[in-house]
């Protein structure tokens, strides 16, 4: 059943664009918002000039006063660099213009300043372009930290098709990780009484096995997958929004992917790392593991600890520790796996030789 309580507060973006050209339409899409006239892009040194330029030029030539702040990386030193910008120039909006790390930092800052914020994603490469939550670097570890969603998605399919290919596969493996976000979800419900929601599980589910179904329509360069990857990133962040919660989409497979990131000397991108964590996880659920990972093999994403650039040391040693990362959050992990046990799952599903 159900398990709601007597309110519930859901933030979805209001106006979500997605095709070719939609870039152009940014302007539209502010006076759609009542935004005013002074804004900031947040953006990256390799996607001021994809992106970031383009849009401070076409909302200055419609009479806005635009300022652009460039993000390092997505840490809550930028976040609050960025905040002292907004008060001293008294911005009323913020848009986030890049892959998930400009996207994150203005997120967070909008979120803790008060004001509309607007995601402008030059990749698909996870659902942190739609989501309420950001993923910041505090205290010298990665935190996922509750945000408000973002008021417009504006989704350029020309220039997300643009981008390398590798951002939009791990983009699908952000995606297909909802399929045992959800088996730890149910678990967690039916154990511990945690509060779940059918119509966020569903959605979440359906979003991951459409992309998996059509996993062979996923190329390089085409508008058309740009299009169903995005559609289903922002599914993903609408079951998140139903939920009140990261749980549709996030589970035992975030949990290993956070520890690679702790443990191994040079990660391999989020998405691919979850989608690595899916076939383990869905293993240790005593799911079909092996159509998870036909389909991230179809897509040409990572399945094996050689193909994330990863030693399989680190595999294990994730495995065995991924646990201890949010262990509030309860999974098909529990109390931790041993050793032995990490070895068995990593040779059985072909992610170790």
């Amino acid at each position: 059943m159900e398990s709601v309580k007597n309110s519930k507060w859901m933030q979805l973006p209001r106006d979500v664009l997605v095709g070719s050209g939609v870039i152009n339409k940014v302007d539209e899409v502010c006076q759609d918002l009542l935004l005013g006239e002074h804004g900031l892009i947040i953006t990256g040194k390799k996607t001021s000039g994809i992106a970031g330029k383009p849009v401070q030029d076409m909302l200055e030539d419609c009479g806005k006063s635009i300022d652009t702040f460039v993000a390092k990386r997505a840490s809550m030193e930028e976040v609050e660099r960025a905040m002292e910008l907004v008060n001293e120039e008294n911005i009323g909006f913020l848009m986030g213009v890049g892959s998930g790390s400009s996207i994150d930092v203005a997120k967070l800052a909008a979120t803790q300043l008060g004001v509309p914020f607007l995601s402008i994603p030059t990749a698909a490469s996870h659902d942190g372009i739609v989501s309420s939550r950001a993923s910041i670097i505090k205290d010298g570890d990665s935190a996922s930290i509750q945000a408000n969603a973002p008021m417009a998605v504006i989704a350029d399919t020309e220039i997300i098709a643009k981008a390398p290919y590798r951002l939009l596969a791990a983009g699908c493996g952000d995606i297909i990780s909802n399929c045992t976000a959800v088996l730890d979800w149910e678990l967690a419900h039916r154990l511990q009484n945690v509060a779940f929601s059918e119509y966020a599980a569903a959605l979440s589910k359906m979003t991951a096995n459409i992309l998996i179904d059509s996993a062979g329509s996923i190329k390089p360069e085409l508008e058309s997958s740009v299009r169903m990857v995005v559609k289903a990133l922002v599914s993903s962040g609408v079951a998140m929004s139903i939920a009140g919660s990261s749980r549709p989409a996030s589970g035992s497979e975030h949990m290993f992917s956070h520890a690679l990131n702790k443990l191994a000397p040079n990660p391999a991108l989020h998405g691919e790392q979850c989608g690595v964590g899916t076939i383990l996880m869905m293993y240790l659920h005593g799911g079909d593991w092996r159509r998870i990972k036909q389909g991230l093999e179809t897509i040409n994403a990572p399945t094996t600890a050689n193909a994330l650039g990863i030693e399989d040391k680190y595999i294990l040693e994730a495995l065995v520790e991924c646990h201890k990362i949010r262990p509030e959050r309860y999974t098909v992990l529990g109390t931790g796996i041993t050793r032995d046990a990490a070895e068995i799952v990593a040779k059985t599903t072909g992610v170790i030789s």
